[in-house]
């Protein structure tokens, strides 16, 4: 029989031992987020595209101090040109077009981030659930996931919007519920190849529960790869709710935003002859969309593992 001070030193040795590894593992972590960080930051385009999208969240969040006058306030100068008073001119009504844009930032960033963000917990839990149960559950998700990303998804959006009802929640509801499968397909895919490594099975043969396995130890190392699709997946949602804007199934007016004050170039005498009516919802769109863009291209340079030395 093994003394009580035996079997007290093994357990000892075992707890040293997991502190050790899980020192270890905590130290690699920070290692690799610290690479990762340098990478991005080296990435020129990438940080030229962090710096262009903190300014129009700060826009978007300080719009109330920024905008010379209130949005919404009709003034007595109809389609006023660009002058000191009203730097980007007025609309049809009379209302400030700088202060307008400023204002349709929130709209934009607000679809942008809260579609990506329904669309990723959808996706990463369903991903997640069909990589490492596999079997029924990964034949009936994928299936479901097929089913979705056949549907033509712009004319999908187009009918549900006019059922719901134009309005910025239905349109951040239904971008979310519908961009969800292939954050689904990525998951699944990086879960696949995670939970076939040792330290995954090791948790398996010590009795954890799959979701502390997939909480705590598979999903973090997943994380990267979901990060670079939700970087692109904002850009994404900014153009689709300015393309349904534009086609007067996005944000209805007079709530601003930078697609319904492009329909405004609809008219060929103000595509023609007041270019400040379009222009500059215009170029905010293309500025948030690329320099979005630049951050995914940065953020996917940075964690491939290819590029490691």
């Amino acid at each position: 029989m093994s003394s009580p001070n035996l079997n007290l030193d093994k357990h000892n040795q075992v707890i040293s031992s997991n502190l050790l590894i899980q020192a270890d593992v905590l130290g690699q972590e920070e290692s690799y987020m610290k690479v990762i960080v340098t990478r991005f930051l080296k990435h020129k385009l990438a940080v030229v595209g962090l710096v262009t999208f903190i300014l129009i969240v700060l826009m978007a969040l300080f719009a109330p101090i920024i905008a010379p006058h209130d949005p919404y306030e009709i003034g007595y100068e109809f389609e006023a040109k660009p002058s000191m008073e009203h730097p980007l001119g007025t609309d049809q009504i009379g209302r400030d077009v700088l202060s307008r844009l400023i204002y349709a930032s929130r709209i934009s960033l607000a679809v942008g981030i809260g579609a990506v963000t329904i669309y990723v917990i959808i996706g990463t839990i369903l991903g997640a659930i069909a990589g490492y149960m596999g079997k029924w559950a990964d034949m009936i998700i994928m299936r479901i996931t097929d089913v979705f990303m056949s549907f033509p998804f712009l004319m999908v959006i187009l009918v549900l919007v006019s059922v719901m009802g134009p309005n910025l929640f239905n349109i951040i509801l239904v971008l979310g519920f519908l961009g969800w499968p292939p954050v689904a397909r990525l998951v699944r895919g990086s879960v696949l190849s995670l939970k076939e490594m040792d330290y995954i099975k090791a948790g398996v043969a010590l009795g954890y529960t799959a979701p502390r396995i997939l909480v705590h130890h598979i999903l973090p190392n997943a994380l990267a790869p979901i990060l670079v699709n939700a970087t692109f997946g904002i850009a994404f949602a900014i153009i689709t709710e300015a393309s349904l804007s534009f086609l007067g199934m996005g944000v209805q007016p007079p709530t601003a935003s930078w697609g319904n004050m492009l329909t405004e170039a609809q008219s060929l005498t103000v595509l023609a002859q007041q270019p400040w009516l379009w222009i500059p919802p215009g170029l905010f769109i293309i500025l948030a969309v690329i320099s979005i863009n630049f951050m995914g291209d940065g953020l996917r340079d940075a964690v491939d593992p290819k590029s490691f030395k």
